[in-house]
């Protein structure tokens, strides 16, 4: 990024920066280890970058959607990604995204309660339709990662529990106007011990065989997405290891002929491509710290105020013997922090942070609060046409 410190310095702070030839990069990784295994699918994950150019890039890539809203699967289809390649989940479908999905003819609506299924039954009733759907189901397996993105627990607000599985997918049987064409899991974010996705292979195999005891055989097993990044080291790791996170899967699920399994990945995707460049406002003498204030703030990334998470942090613009700051934003909230005792180039008002590895749940969650604008993406591209 240090060779495009003059197109940044053209463009107006605080701003995401995302860098499309790692971004292809890792598409092509993605599409290469997935290839070598029969009947993998891999959706991106919207809710992780919904950036419309991003999104062309990765539909480029053949890779389907994961949605979670109705505006998610707008945003998807305006980004040319065809509707059998859309998967919709979430605890709380409202009828117009229902009735949205309906419309589009997704390729299932992943169902997380009995109540959603009557719902998605009438209102495909309603037009004629036959909705495909697949039950997520809760497979009580806890990930080794931050407890806010943990979702695969029976005391989480996700999925059906194990033991209704069986008569859920009878009931569903018993409608007109749904058609049960798969399984759904998803047991946490930011994962990196492939040993918790074992786990969830054994489960599924143990509900596989408890199906197979009622004769029934799901054509759809999603696995859901949850591989990690390495925050500390984007350069060093620019690309997950998408080749252990597939072959553990290919190891040990034992899927049944004809099955399919699909896979979302967000994070994994699009986080080491993105980072998050603001300017120094001011270098503040504590009593007792030194204080870096930038102008962006938890409005722009709000994941290290809300999941204490750590993003490494640079000075673009200084090769000055390092110091220890804490770097903070211009909002008012105590929580507006970054990072703290974080060690930078002497760092003076005008210099260029970036925050790495913000490509994911950056830009996608920020908000206007204390009347902010909100941050624009700008691709390499878009860079090199300054």
């Amino acid at each position: 990024m240090h060779n495009l410190i003059g197109q940044f310095e053209k463009v107006r702070t605080p701003f995401y920066y995302y860098d499309t030839e790692l971004l292809r990069t890792t598409l092509r990784a993605i599409n290469e280890e997935s290839s070598k295994h029969e009947g993998f699918k891999v959706h991106y994950a919207v809710k992780a970058n919904a950036n419309p150019k991003l999104l062309t890039i990765i539909r480029e890539a053949g890779l389907g959607a994961d949605c979670v809203s109705g505006g998610e699967i707008e945003a998807a289809s305006k980004a040319g990604f065809p509707s059998e390649g859309i998967v919709y989940a979430g605890v709380g479908k409202s009828d117009w995204e229902i009735n949205l999905g309906l419309d589009k003819d997704i390729f299932c609506f992943n169902v997380e309660s009995l109540a959603e299924l009557d719902v998605i039954n009438q209102l495909a009733a309603a037009k004629d339709k036959v909705a495909r759907v697949a039950f997520r189901i809760n497979p009580n397996v806890g990930a080794h990662t931050h407890a806010n993105i943990t979702t695969g627990l029976a005391e989480n607000k996700f999925g059906i529990a194990m033991e209704d599985m069986v008569d859920v997918i009878e009931k569903a049987a018993t409608m007109s106007n749904v058609k049960f064409v798969g399984l759904h899991f998803h047991i946490g974010s930011q994962i990196l011990d492939m040993g918790d996705f074992k786990a969830l292979c054994n489960r599924i195999n143990e509900l596989q065989d408890q199906l197979e005891i009622h004769h029934i055989i799901p054509e759809n097993i999603n696995v859901g997405g949850g591989l990690g990044v390495d925050y500390e080291h984007p350069d060093r790791v620019p690309v997950p290891d998408f080749k252990s996170y597939f072959d553990t899967y290919a190891r040990h699920l034992k899927l049944r002929p004809g099955q399919t399994l699909h896979f979302e990945l967000g994070r994994a995707v699009v986080c080491q491509c993105g980072s998050l460049i603001t300017r120094t406002l001011y270098v503040k003498q504590g009593s007792v710290k030194k204080f870096a204030i930038v102008d962006a703030g938890m409005t722009d990334l709000i994941r290290p105020a809300l999941y204490q998470a750590y993003h490494k942090i640079e000075n673009l613009s200084s090769e000055s013997p390092v110091e220890e700051y804490d770097v903070v934003g211009p909002i008012c909230e105590s929580s507006d922090v970054f990072g703290k005792q974080v060690p930078l180039n002497a760092t003076k008002r005008g210099d260029l942070i970036a925050m790495r590895s913000a490509g994911a749940y950056g830009e996608i969650m920020a908000s206007q609060y204390n009347c902010r604008p909100l941050p624009v993406g700008y691709t390499t591209e878009d860079m090199r046409a300054l």
